[in-house]
């Protein structure tokens, strides 16, 4: 299994936050802010209903809009109003939303014995804006098309599942040639042909590349513009590649064929390219078309919080989200001193969580983490503590390993980070940690780098320093997302973009997580990639510091609030305006 780097949905929700949150650990102080409230989502026991217009303020464009190019969290929830799949995450609050269900398709999918080959149904009545029934073809073609290199920037699973998926050059570069591994024997079943088993074949199928788009419809890299809708909206306006897209009813949709999307909006206007701050204030004074507005990409910091605390009309507008996503320390042990997995287990023990959190913009926006895998049961979660430090370190017990080690009075390391003022790989993080390993001995010099140049270095296999912050969110909430990527040893990448961090290339990990990839049982996998994560954790090859917390505010004309687990920020395909 391959994973690309964490959503850019994700990243840049970390990073919006920043411009008030280093203001805040500039001067000490540690966020405050409501973690659950007593108030009415949307501040009103009002029952939602259709009408009106929805508008989103996001501060980062919904650039690419294709399915062959999106992720499905891509732009927090946008591309699943236009675009439906095989199937989609379950439509509930909390832990209820990370689970799969069907969408196009009659049920998640029916594997054969080994999870090698997948059949799916499709629902009867499906049609596209235009009328047209919506056919298995379609979805085949859809797949096929996100190959193109020129309609890149997907999920990469599907190059790596399929049978022939990994030569497969899409069918404008190979005139029309589809793939052999889909097969569409009638135009409601389409039958997927895998090269090793994946019992996690549904969670990819909510991916819009799955999405269905018909073959006489595709204009090639122009199809962004007005891609054909299977979903509740068809877009009626596109400016500047996403900075605007305006999306309006398909009156072709029906709720009998979509247990998911309410779609209660007769509008939703979406306009990006915002300042952050400029975001959060428009939101709470809540004037005019603001009333009715949401974000998907905009964090409130520590500033915001501490005002919200005391409001609370705003408190009520306040939502609070857990996406999968860990922030830690890694290590590669081919690099002197962290070879020695003592001086990793000291700097483990040396970790003061409560200042890291801290730098992080409080107890509000980070929640300590000492599992690899995030704190949710979806993933499978398992919790340990290894090298138990307590909140704010045992530089002890650090000092004791380090003289085991050979190096009584101290030593000196390098910590590489990177300049950006995101708090997931940033300065503040950085210093945070600087000052707690001090105490253990250990003087750490820091090493920022600009954000591409941090990034292109720790992801080159030849270039990947010794010490560094790391960050990794899921595609999907499960185990195998997450440690697949880190940990198989299959998946170190010599030339090219490697995440492997600690080269760990061992064959009973290997082999598990094989074992647990044959699994269709999706509650005994999480139960097996827990045990993994803990089995993992005891070779200190990563440090995991804190777990983000999303809090957003909405307008105050917005009902029907949803915030689940698999996406962590607010569902506007639950969302009425009043």
């Amino acid at each position: 299994m391959r994973h690309s780097p964490p959503s850019r949905r994700a990243r840049s929700a970390r990073r919006t936050a920043a411009w008030s949150v280093s203001l805040i650990v500039a001067a000490g102080a540690a966020a405050c802010g409501p973690e659950d409230n007593d108030a009415k989502p949307g501040g009103s026991d009002a029952a939602p209903h259709k009408g009106g217009t929805l508008t989103v303020l996001n501060s980062d464009p919904q650039q690419d809009f294709d399915p062959a190019r999106l992720y499905t969290s891509g732009g927090g929830n946008v591309p699943s109003l236009v675009f439906r799949t095989l199937t989609t995450r379950n439509r509930e609050n909390g832990a209820e939303g990370a689970k799969v269900v069907p969408d196009l398709a009659t049920d998640t999918g029916r594997p054969n014995k080994d999870a090698t080959v997948w059949t799916y149904t499709l629902k009867e009545g499906l049609k596209y804006e235009d009328g047209s029934a919506i056919t298995s073809a379609d979805i085949k073609y859809g797949i096929e098309r996100s190959f193109a290199a020129e309609l890149s920037g997907g999920a990469p699973y599907l190059r790596d599942w399929l049978i022939g998926g990994a030569d497969y050059q899409g069918p404008y570069k190979d005139k029309g040639k589809g793939l052999d591994s889909i097969e569409t024997p009638d135009e409601r079943t389409i039958v997927f042909h895998l090269d090793k088993p994946e019992g996690e074949f549904p969670y990819l199928a909510t991916q819009t590349q799955f999405a269905p788009v018909p073959r006489a419809k595709d204009t090639g890299t122009e199809y962004e513009e007005h891609p054909v809708s299977s979903g509740p909206y068809k877009v009626a306006e596109n400016q500047n590649d996403g900075e605007r897209l305006v999306l309006e009813r398909n009156t072709y949709w029906s709720a009998a064929t979509d247990a998911e999307r309410k779609a209660y909006p007769d509008r939703i206007d979406v306009r990006s390219g915002i300042d952050p701050s400029v975001i959060n204030q428009r939101l709470s004074a809540s004037q005019g078309a603001d009333a009715a507005a949401v974000t998907t990409d905009t964090n409130l910091g520590p500033a915001e919080l501490a005002k919200v605390t005391g409001d609370k009309e705003l408190a009520s507008r306040v939502g609070t989200g857990h996406f999968g996503y860990t922030n830690y320390i890694a290590f590669n042990p081919k690099v002197k001193p962290f070879d020695d997995p003592k001086v990793r287990q000291a700097i483990a023990y040396a970790v003061d969580r409560t200042s890291v959190i801290n730098a992080a913009g409080g107890s509000a926006l980070a929640e300590p983490a000492t599992t690899y895998l995030p704190n949710q049961k979806s993933f499978g979660y398992t919790p340990y503590d290894h090298f138990p430090a307590g909140a704010s370190g045992d530089p002890a017990k650090a000092k004791e390993l380090l003289k085991q080690a050979g190096y009584e009075n101290g030593l000196t390391v390098t910590l590489t980070h990177s300049n950006a003022q995101d708090f997931e790989t940033g300065p503040e993080i950085a210093t945070a940690l600087q000052d707690a390993l001090k105490k253990a001995g250990i003087t750490v010099k820091l090493q920022g780098l600009e954000d591409n140049d941090y990034s292109d270095t720790v992801h080159d296999a030849k270039t990947e320093p010794g010490f560094f912050l790391a960050h990794w969110g899921a595609d999907w909430p499960s185990g195998g997302p997450f440690l697949a990527p880190i940990f198989d040893g299959r998946q170190i990448v010599e030339d090219g973009a490697n995440f492997n961090t600690g080269f760990l290339n061992d064959k009973s990990v290997n082999d598990e997580i094989d074992a647990i990839n044959k699994l269709t049982d999706l509650d005994e996998a999480a139960k097996r990639w827990g045990a993994l994560d803990k089995k993992i954790g005891e070779r200190a090859l990563t440090v995991p510091l804190f777990h983000p917390v999303y809090k957003r505010l909405y307008g105050k004309d917005i009902r029907n609030v949803v915030i689940s687990d698999w996406t962590g920020v607010l569902d506007i395909s639950q969302v009425a305006v009043e």
